[in-house]
């Protein structure tokens, strides 16, 4: 079987490149029922994760998990029969948020965890994330072993045999006391306003903050397999916005479709996205004296999406910022070279190293309200910490993959901008890993020559690759 003309790789612009067909920079994506997600290359990659874990661990565990999309059980069933045909014993938490998984991985007796799930994309697609024993994503060498033994099953003959797997809730429950238990504080007397995006939250949540004392009212919380990420959630926070405003609560959180990032809400309406919340708690931890790296210099670690007003916030206070590919995968990756513990995206992956091995939307949330209740302040003292530069992203969908520095109209278009700008701004230009688009984002002072340059390169890049 032959991948279709576009297929998500770790890869493109300014992301990490390895060749790669299969893995992208969250795990395998792709329309359930079309390659990658097909049934044979999704009982395949069982195969060929059982077998590479078989062959460093003997009688090897693996635990399953997955959000509320229509098609993830399916895509659970033949993972886990590919996974029974190389000898592997599964074990199914059912609905659980990614970082809920790779907790549960790191903590119990199995070899790896894998959780079926596309994250903040919408339900016809779906996903494959695989964490070791460590609760860490697969490393780029071992997910290339992985494809190349899928490619070879590929090419022969087999039929596929799902196979199902009851849920244990109870696994779900140790994760819920994880997260109980890191929090010092009691919410009575808070009323939380929580955007579940009809995923893998949608119960977790309101249990878990209802059990810490808080008064909680909700949205998002009814998923029917269609409806995860519609026009709520992390990245439709208006929907929230109103209800905060509405119900008078203290505070919104909105979390994405597998629950491993999160955007807040002040009383008054601010959001407050990953940057933001980044801001709030590289200071908190740094008047404690705990964000030092390596070499004793407060770090933190954060995206090349991350606005400039974030790391001219963060150096105004002595704390340095590092920047990395896009993917909370390649935020790790450089928080375990340089020491940081803490991380994260402006999308609201947030990762604290000393609690978590993931961006953990449900850890950053009480974080977040430790901070709050502690100091005493409302969330939106903490958004005006931050003066964001204009910054305006576009999404250019493409039938066609060739090397951005091949396209000469669009690299004139990329100079014209940095000219404009000079130090006082930045153009990024990047294929994503996880769907077939390429993401514009220009920075700088003037918005109406932020959004005029961004347009300008997307026409650029959308004359090449969307023919």
């Amino acid at each position: 079987m032959r991948p279709p003309p576009y297929a998500p790789e770790a890869g493109g612009g300014s992301e990490p490149h390895c060749g790669k067909r299969l893995f992208g920079t969250d795990g395998v994506r792709g329309v359930a029922g079309e390659f990658p997600l097909d049934a044979r290359t999704v009982y395949a990659l069982g195969v060929a994760l059982g077998e590479e874990i078989r062959a460093e661990r003997a009688r090897p565990k693996v635990l399953l998990g997955m959000d509320t999309r229509e098609s993830s059980l399916w895509i659970a069933g033949q993972m886990a029969g590919g996974l029974a045909r190389a000898g592997v014993v599964c074990r199914n938490a059912g609905i659980i948020t990614t970082p809920g998984l790779a907790y549960l991985t790191r903590q119990g007796p199995f070899a790896a965890g894998v959780v079926i799930s596309a994250s903040h994309n919408p339900y016809r697609d779906n996903g494959i994330k695989v964490f070791g024993h460590s609760g860490y994503k697969l490393p780029d060498e071992q997910e290339q072993r992985i494809e190349q033994r899928v490619f070879e099953l590929l090419a022969g003959g087999f039929r596929t045999a799902p196979r199902a797997v009851p849920p244990a809730p109870e696994l779900v429950q140790r994760y819920e006391d994880f997260l109980a238990a890191s929090f010092p504080f009691s919410l009575r007397g808070l009323k939380v306003a929580l955007d579940c995006a009809h995923g893998a939250a949608y119960a977790l949540a309101p249990r878990l903050f209802q059990r810490l004392g808080a008064g909680v009212i909700a949205r998002g919380c009814e998923p029917d397999g269609r409806n995860i990420n519609l026009d709520c959630g992390a990245l439709h926070p208006e929907g929230l916005r109103h209800l905060v405003v509405s119900e008078k609560a203290d505070l919104g959180i909105a979390f994405d479709g597998d629950a491993d990032r999160a955007i807040f809400v002040a009383r008054d309406g601010s959001v407050l996205d990953g940057d933001a919340i980044l801001l709030m708690t590289a200071l908190w931890l740094n008047e404690r004296g705990r964000l030092r790296g390596a070499d004793g210099r407060p770090t933190v670690v954060a995206t090349v999406m991350s606005n400039l007003g974030l790391e001219r916030a963060l150096a105004s206070h002595g704390i340095r910022m590092l920047r990395t590919a896009v993917g909370d995968k390649y935020v790790l990756e450089e928080m375990l070279r340089s020491g940081a513990v803490l991380g994260g995206e402006q999308s609201g992956h947030i990762i604290f190293l000393d609690y978590a091995t993931t961006g953990d939307g449900l850890l950053t949330a009480l974080r977040v309200l430790e901070i709050v209740l502690e100091s005493g302040r409302d969330l939106k003292d903490y958004a005006a910490q931050i003066a964001l530069y204009p910054q305006c992203m576009l999404n250019v969908r493409i039938r066609q993959r060739r090397p951005l520095e091949e396209l000469s109209a669009v690299q004139q278009a990329i100079s014209e901008a940095e000219r404009a700008f000079g130090p006082e701004g930045r153009v990024l230009v990047r294929f994503s890993g996880t769907e077939p688009v390429v993401r514009v984002m220009v920075e700088g002072p003037n918005r109406e020559l932020v959004e005029a340059m961004a347009r300008r390169i997307a026409s650029a890049v959308e004359a090449e690759l969307a023919s």
